[in-house]
């Protein structure tokens, strides 16, 4: 069985982009568009991985994750924060990495793979 990846962005062309990438190397995708989407999304997906942009038009990435990481079910999953904010200061501390749009793709594939496998 393939493993899962959420994309949670505010932005469809970078959602697209991600998913297509993931897809592209194996990955079954699901997606949302802000934090409290997501947090909905992630009870029915149950994702192995999640990108998470910081900076989204309804609940932040770092409120989203606050959330998440209080879920016993949850906070095991691995956060890859990709954003265009130009401050880390507002990234997930415990992110298993952190990429700067616009970022390489082979980059984000290489940081999945190395986390949760093919």
């Amino acid at each position: 069985m393939a493993k899962k990846i959420m994309v949670v962005d505010d932005d469809p062309i970078i959602v697209k982009y991600i998913v297509r990438i993931a897809q592209d190397n194996g990955y079954e995708t699901c997606s949302a568009n802000d934090g409290i989407e997501a947090y909905t999304r992630l009870q029915e997906e149950k994702p192995d991985l999640i990108t998470l942009d910081l900076q989204m038009t309804e609940e932040w990435g770092p409120q989203f994750y606050r959330r998440l990481a209080k879920e016993e079910e949850y906070k095991h999953i691995p956060i890859i924060v990709i954003s265009g904010l130009a401050s880390r200061h507002l990234s997930i501390r415990k992110a298993v990495a952190y990429l700067a749009k616009p970022f390489d793709p082979v980059e984000l594939i290489t940081i999945i793979q190395k986390t949760i496998g093919k």
